[in-house]
């Protein structure tokens, strides 16, 4: 059993059994994500009359995303795998988007797919990846920019809750994929974890490090002011 945890959008939790079976649970409420993630592992634990002790391994989503909510998935995913004494990946939370894309069946091998989600600051984080064997491969990004700064591609899918903030720039859904679907605009953690595990199998390492991209909004003072007499 795995633990998968995303924090860069809504507040997810999700665990994953084997190759079939997998649950997810996810909460929207901005600016809660500390007090509702542990309680969204607990209920999960419960549905599937699982303890956490069963768990094997831990898979964090890192971003990009906001300094504060972001820390919040990373910091409970270090301190469980801690106490449960079982390893923790990380791997790009845009990278969930991109694969539930890929799995769909409208979409060919070779397409182009582009995740934007909201950076405020009138900015987006996005991230480029191509179709490959119903797996996406990331391209270019992640990265940061104004939306119109966006490098574009033709016939590409842009998947993402910021590509309904800026339809002007963006333009509106594709009908390759369904518009309704939630893991299209905000990182479902089974996602995460199935890419974790194929990433693993090939040899590849997926240190849980932050993608923040820019500094956060609130830092602490340079230094003492000086007063004038």
């Amino acid at each position: 059993m795995h633990l998968g945890i995303d924090t860069s959008g809504e507040v997810a939790a999700a665990l994953v059994l084997d190759e079939v079976h997998a649950e997810s649970l996810a909460d929207d409420q901005p600016r809660r994500h500390a007090e509702l993630l542990a309680p969204l592992i607990a209920e999960l634990s419960e549905r599937k009359g699982r303890p956490l002790r069963d768990v094997e391994s831990i898979v964090v989503g890192t971003g990009p995303a906001l300094f504060t909510g972001l820390r919040v998935g990373l910091v409970t995913a270090r301190t469980l795998g801690l106490a449960l004494g079982v390893p923790v990946h990380g791997v790009p939370s845009l990278d969930a988007l991109a694969e539930r894309a890929a799995q769909l069946g409208a979409v060919d091998d070779g397409t182009p797919l582009l995740v934007v989600t909201d950076a405020r600051r009138r900015e987006v984080y996005w991230a480029r990846y191509e179709v490959r064997d119903r797996a996406a491969v990331p391209v270019s990004g992640p990265d940061v920019a104004a939306p119109g700064d966006v490098p574009r591609v033709p016939g590409e899918i842009v998947l993402g809750a910021a590509r309904d903030l800026y339809p002007e720039v963006f333009g509106a859904p594709d009908p390759r994929v369904p518009s309704h679907d939630p893991d299209l605009r905000s990182p479902n953690p089974v996602h995460l974890v199935r890419i974790a595990q194929r990433r693993l199998a090939a040899g590849e390492e997926l240190p849980a490090d932050p993608l923040y991209l820019r500094r956060p909004d609130a830092v602490p003072p340079s230094g003492a002011k000086r007063v004038l007499a």
